[in-house]
């Protein structure tokens, strides 16, 4: 290897890994945080129908996802690992699924309804290729799986917020984009970037890379297809 392919090396293994996954994913993660229903979240158009379709399913999405959570607590490899990922499984128990109940309550749907609600095909799809690739492959590659989801509302509620409608007093989702856009889930978007990065300094290699990026597109997809899913009401 001469001087300047590794210093390429070198550089490419210290760039930021959730940077790199979405310039290597650019396609499906545009089709993901721009889809047509965020647009519409943004925008205030967006059918309450859809959106309450898109919460309930959200609601039974993140039981599995805090699964995934705990999955991440039992297969780290250090505190700081357990730490880093129980403090995404607390952001879904103590944050998130409040979000969801207190909204689902104007509805008069009860976290009993929310949870013997059936589950649609593109909630199953996407959980349960995040749980199976945290079984059969190790802690990076179960957060690189997790990644689209976690990063990704923190990227959606920024723009929004950021746009002109988002926040605006009349936007009937004005509550669900403040709450990811707002300082506490931008911490939990923030700690999940950084052991991301953690992970690849100790374990990833160039020929690894790859693969990962794989997970991380199919899990862009899996992230589109359930925006589809909330936007036409698919069960």
């Amino acid at each position: 290897m001469t001087t300047d392919n590794a210093a390429d090396r070198a550089t490419d293994l210290a760039t930021d890994l959730f940077d790199r996954l979405t310039a290597g994913a650019a396609d499906e993660w545009a089709s993901y945080v721009d889809h047509p229903f965020v647009q519409q979240l943004g925008r205030g158009t967006l059918p309450v129908s859809s959106f309450r379709h898109y919460l309930v399913q959200d609601y039974l999405f993140l039981i599995h996802f805090a699964r995934a959570y705990a999955l991440a607590v039992y297969k780290g490899q250090s505190l700081a690992d357990m730490r880093a990922a129980f403090g995404g499984l607390k952001a879904i128990l103590d944050v998130e699924m409040d979000l969801h109940i207190r909204l689902c309550a104007g509805w008069g749907l009860s976290p009993a309804d929310l949870e013997q609600a059936a589950e649609a095909k593109a909630t199953m799809a996407y959980t349960r290729y995040v749980l199976e690739t945290g079984l059969r492959g190790d802690l990076l590659d179960l957060h690189v799986a997790l990644a689209p989801c976690v990063l990704g509302y923190a990227e959606i509620g920024k723009r929004l917020a950021a746009g002109p409608s988002g926040l605006a007093q009349g936007n009937p989702y004005r509550s669900w984009i403040a709450e990811y856009s707002g300082e506490a889930y931008q911490e939990v978007a923030a700690g999940a970037r950084a052991t991301l990065n953690r992970l690849a300094a100790r374990g990833m290699t160039e020929q690894r890379f790859p693969q990962l990026l794989t997970t991380f597109r199919q899990a862009c997809r899996l992230e589109a297809d359930f925006w589809q899913m909330g936007l036409t009401r698919a069960t």
